[in-house]
């Protein structure tokens, strides 16, 4: 089962699988899963998050429709995160990743590397606009 600590908050939906523990004063949004993830105090994770095989630090900030990448199709990693870090919204963690103390990521980042603390990582490709390029292609 799952430990959750004193006045953490749990979101409907929210799934917490087998080796979650879950710290004090968390909170986890709604349609979240937890799978073998250690979550520090005062941890936020928001909604339609996926955290799996990670040690999480405290007053950590996780945005919506993030996701932890841990298994490449033959094992399973983990991902570590340092206190006080920020994850912007839908940013996916390539584990094993270290992200470091108070690191900060960027909205839609894809990480691949470790992240040194107090460290900005934008990691998105530019977009391409193509003026055009649509008209007519789908009749």
């Amino acid at each position: 089962g799952a430990v959750v600590g004193r006045q953490s908050k749990v979101g409907p939906y929210a799934y917490l699988r087998p080796g979650t523990v879950i710290g004090d004063g968390c909170r986890v949004g709604d349609f979240v899963e937890l799978k073998n993830a250690l979550v520090g105090n005062g941890t936020k994770i928001s909604h339609l998050t996926y955290v799996g095989d990670a040690e999480l630090g405290e007053e950590i900030n996780i945005g919506c429709g993030v996701v932890f990448v841990n298994y490449n199709g033959k094992q399973k990693f983990r991902t570590k995160v340092g206190d006080r870090a920020f994850i912007g919204c839908n940013t996916n963690l390539v584990s094993p990743v270290n992200v470091g103390e108070g690191a900060y990521i960027a909205a839609g980042a894809t990480v691949t590397k470790d992240i040194p603390a107090d460290a900005l990582c934008i990691a998105r490709a530019r977009e391409v606009i193509k003026p055009g390029w649509a008209k007519g292609r789908y009749k």
